[in-house]
């Protein structure tokens, strides 16, 4: 079974056709997907997503462009959604430091709310991160020290040594399109590095198409690109890529049950 851990089937490029998306996932052998929550003005929507569809789980949280919108929000709010049916992870949330889009001191408020929320429920908490690799390992050290709790690096692409850190603290990774592009070797050579029982795949659908389809909509149908780049990049079989990102997949998002057989 195929698995795409992070899609945002919410998102406007998918309002003309969001359920011919679905279904073509579903004929690509997509058994599982995770809709993503990037702001609670979409969170309706979001977790509607994961209720009308078996196949569709979701998460609660705030995207670091939208934290400047969302100041007041607490653990407690976190989690008091986090308890609706069908979400199993807080976030996404984080840093982006590249677009700036929230002042950067609000992004770090936001991101620890999210961490307090994840520490508290044991959900995993899936983490944005773009050119804030001293603050992000920052972050992570010293709140881990604070109390324990598990999280993802989505769509990793940063350097090698918050990657190292972020091991050190028991982080899984996602690996997504990306790692498709002939210019990112050196999002390749990290990912060689990456623990082999803590790696996954997402599409981060509609963004990130994997090459063949680089420069279009991307779409959950597309997660059998990544998948294959993953075996490739760390010398797996399909078979074997497949295998341990689902024993990965199911280990990190562990509200979510295990189909039998898979």
């Amino acid at each position: 079974m195929l698995i795409d851990s992070h899609v945002n089937l919410h998102a406007p490029q998918f309002d003309e056709d969001r359920d011919a998306v679905i279904t073509r996932a579903r004929e690509a052998g997509v058994g599982m997907m995770v809709e993503i929550s990037d702001k609670l003005s979409t969170f309706e929507a979001t977790h509607g997503l994961a209720m009308s569809h078996f196949d569709i789980w979701c998460t609660v949280g705030v995207h670091p462009h939208e934290a400047k919108d969302h100041l007041a929000i607490t653990p407690e709010h976190l989690i008091a959604l986090s308890e609706r049916p069908r979400v199993v992870g807080i976030g996404e949330c984080g840093l982006d430091f590249h677009y700036d889009l929230s002042p950067r001191d609000q992004q770090e408020q936001v991101f620890r709310a999210h961490i307090g929320a994840a520490r508290q429920t044991g959900l995993p908490l899936v983490v944005h991160t773009r050119e804030a690799d001293d603050r992000m390992s920052a972050i992570l050290t010293e709140e881990m020290a604070e109390g324990q709790f598990r999280f993802l690096m989505h769509c990793y692409t940063s350097g090698a040594e918050l990657a190292e850190i972020a091991t050190e603290l028991g982080a899984w990774f996602s690996v997504s399109g990306i790692a498709t592009f002939k210019a990112a070797e050196d999002v390749r050579a990290v990912i060689r590095s990456m623990p082999g029982d803590r790696i996954i795949v997402e599409t981060d659908c509609p963004y990130l198409a994997p090459v063949p389809h680089r420069g279009r909509r991307n779409e959950p149908a597309y997660i059998g690109h990544v998948l294959q780049a993953l075996a490739d990049i760390r010398g797996w079989s399909r078979e074997e890529a497949e295998a341990r990102t689902t024993d990965a997949f199911f280990a990190l998002f562990d509200r979510i049950p295990r189909p039998e057989g898979v």
